[in-house]
């Protein structure tokens, strides 16, 4: 798909991601931001890592269980917000999408949250589904933020709102780095 500046309202963008998504080689780029991620990981010594578990368009990034020793949680959504909880058996959430079914736990035992968007920017905001679920759960927690994005959908600047949390990395294909 050829490149041009995305719209500024967030729906519009949404949308416009949404059919950036469609463009991708999902599988590909996920095990691309696997790779890149494992020596970051092992350099920073995470110990309790939040991931998620992927929408159709979202990365994919389970296989890190099983390449990088950690205790790993799952978000649940639980009214206006998120809950982690240790990874385990998934059942179908209210949205249609697979949730952990453990008990939950506090969430300031993480020192990692791994953050999907439809888009990223430079400076770490994210354009999420408009919910937002992670935002609020962002502003609660201590624990370092790692964005992860193609690199396609990694725009300069992105329209934000005062309630926005930025994530203090990003991952991509081409590898891990502090936001700008």
């Amino acid at each position: 798909m050829e490149w041009y500046p995305p719209p500024v309202d967030k729906p519009a963008l949404r949308r416009h991601c949404l059919r950036l998504w469609r463009t991708l080689d999902r599988k590909r780029l996920s095990e691309q931001v696997v790779e890149a991620l494992v020596p970051w990981l092992k350099a920073r010594g995470f110990q309790a890592i939040l991931l998620y578990h992927p929408l159709p368009h979202e990365l994919d990034l389970l296989s890190l269980t099983r390449l990088y020793p950690a205790h790993y949680y799952l978000p649940k959504v639980a009214d206006i917000g998120l809950t982690v909880h240790p990874l385990g058996p998934l059942a179908p959430g209210p949205f249609g999408l697979l949730e952990p079914t453990t008990q939950a736990v506090d969430p300031q035992v993480l020192d990692l949250v791994v953050v999907p968007g439809l888009a990223f920017d430079e400076e770490g905001y994210r354009l999420g589904h408009g919910k937002g679920y992670y935002d609020r759960f962002l502003a609660t927690v201590r624990a370092e933020k790692l964005g992860v994005i193609p690199k396609a959908l990694l725009f300069p600047r992105l329209p934000r709102d005062p309630w926005d949390v930025p994530v203090s990395s990003l991952a991509t294909e081409e590898g891990v780095r502090p936001v700008k």
